[in-house]
Parts: structure tokens; sequence; C-alpha cells
């Protein structure tokens, strides 16, 4: 074939890629925008690349991407960003490719917001063995190759990830059915102020996080049933001032946000904000409140492609 053949077949072959590769990503960075341009810049490396020494071409993009990925983990600006509490992974809603692998519990756990966000207490290493491991099923002698590292070292930094994910973990999978019924308990009791039993929908654990309500540049914590349920009442409580700042009057559906039960409050076809519950038994044991609108932009576009269900409340 002559080169505009080739250049065809070989961004093909890049292409037919494209969606594992931003999955990867997004599990490493825990961000959409960041994983998209960590593939295209994977995609600048295969077009300078002499591809006819590469033989197995996805065993090659995956090394080019982990590694990108590392870089980005390991920059300085990521490390100031990460660690002034400014930082909640991008929420994905259900159905987005970068989702994927999803087969197996480990494959969904490894891209649950929770996992996500325990997995900064990682070093960039550990997370990337821990992907790779986990969500990918790569073996620790294709780990090593990939992170140039041993295979001995590869195993040593999953066993260190899995401690520290299991020892933070808060639950496993939980029915779908059930986890709906609590988060619609919580919309009913939020929205008509019963404060008490937004506490009995509380474990005695509980933690909140929200980020970007009212311009709010960092991560503001909750860690008290009664707290959180204050809180909650609170932002649930309608005025003319809070739709004015978001722009209309919303609708709140119920959805999916990275396998896990949510609640969206959209404008038209703009999600404004997304609520994101870890359930634990038959009560909430984390809420995540998300108002950033660079954190919202992937998830409004899913949605503008999404058919939704009735909204739960059609007017907030």
């Amino acid at each position: 074939m002559d080169s505009t053949e080739t250049e065809r077949f070989d961004t093909g072959r890049f292409e037919a890629s494209r969606n594992r590769l931003a999955s990867l990503a997004y599990r490493l960075l825990g961000s959409a925008a960041d994983a998209e341009d960590a593939v295209q810049d994977a995609f600048l490396h295969w077009q300078a690349a002499d591809r006819q020494r590469i033989k197995a071409p996805e065993a090659w993009l995956t090394r080019v991407v982990t590694n990108l990925c590392l870089d980005r983990l390991r920059s300085a600006r990521a490390r100031r960003q990460r660690t002034a509490g400014a930082w909640l992974p991008e929420p994905l809603l259900d159905g987005d490719p970068m989702l994927g692998p999803a087969d197996s519990f480990e494959q969904r756990e490894s891209v649950s917001l929770a996992v996500l966000t325990l997995m900064e207490r990682l070093s960039p290493l550990e997370r990337a063995v821990y992907v790779l491991r986990e969500a990918f099923s790569h073996s620790h002698a294709e780990i090593a190759e990939i992170l140039d590292i041993t295979e001995s070292a590869s195993q040593q930094h999953l066993h260190r990830a899995r401690r520290r994910v299991t020892a933070a973990r808060r639950g496993g999978e939980v029915d779908p059915a059930s986890a709906r019924r609590v988060v619609e308990e919580f919309l009913a009791a939020a929205a008509s102020g019963h404060t008490e039993r937004l506490v009995a929908l509380l474990t005695d654990d509980a933690t909140a996080v929200s980020y970007g309500a009212g311009q709010a540049e960092k991560l503001l914590w909750y860690d008290t049933p009664q707290h959180i349920a204050a809180v909650v009442r609170a932002g649930f409580k309608p005025t003319p001032a809070k739709r004015r700042f978001a722009g209309g009057t919303p609708a709140i559906h119920y959805a999916l946000v990275n396998g896990a039960p949510a609640i969206l409050f959209v404008i038209v076809d703009r999600v404004v904000v997304a609520m994101t519950f870890d359930i634990a038994g038959d009560k909430i044991a984390t809420v995540r409140g998300i108002a950033a609108p660079a954190l919202l932009a992937r998830i409004t576009e899913s949605w503008r492609q999404h058919e939704p269900d009735p909204p739960l409340i059609g007017q907030w």
C-alpha cells in the first residue's frame, strides 16, 4: 500500500484502541479532560514512531499512555493542585466509554469515585500497578515491562495498593433497586426538611464533601450525620437567589454516575449539580456534591445524548 493508505491504516489501528486507552488514562488521572489530553499525546507519539518496528501496537500504546499519565501525576502542578484540597474525580454518566471495562466487580470498583479518591493516597507507581492489574488484568510480567520495574516490585506495589484501598473501603456491591430506594428517601427527606429522617439515613461515620457550590474553589468537608443533614437541608431549600445563580429552575433526575447512585440537577440539558452516594447496607456512607462547571462538562455532554427517565422532582 502507498504512504497515504499506510497512514490511514495506522490511524485506524490507533482509533481501535482509543476507548481502552482513554479508560486507562481516566482511571490513572481521575479526570476525563486530562485523560483525553494524554490519549491525544499518545497519538502524536504513535504518528512520530517507526510503526513498522512496533510488533505489538496495543502493548506499545498502553506503555506510552501509562507513562504519560505517570508524568502528569508526578508533575509539580498536579502535586500542588491535589494537595491543596481542590480536587475531586470528574464524574461520568453510566454508559460513558471511559468507564469500561466493567465486566468484573474489580473493574467496576476501580472506576468508582470512592476508589478514584482513595487512589490519591497511593504513589503514582502503586496507582499504575493497581489499575493495570485490577482493571485491565495485565500479568505482573506485562506490568513490569510497561513500567520498567521488576515483577517482584510489581507484586509489592499491588499488595500495598490493595491493602490501602481495602482498609478504606466502605462496603461492597449494593443491589441497584435498594440503592435507588435509599437515594429517593434521602431526596424526599431533604426536600421536605425532615432532618431527623436525613440523619437516620446516614451511617454513624458518614462523610460528605462539596466542591463548587457557591463558586467555592476548595473542598468543603462535613463529618457528622447531624452536620451533613443540616447542610443538605440548607442546600436543598430553593430560593430565588439560588435559581438565579444556577441560571434557571432545575429538574432533579436519578442517574448512575461512575456506577454509583446519584441525583443530577438539570436545567434544560445542562447538568449544574451532580450528587453521588456511596451506600453501605441500607444507609448512605458518603455524599459528594459537585457543582464546578469544569467537572460537569463531559457529564453534560453525555446527558444530552441520554434518554432520561421522568425527573424525581420536576421543578426545584
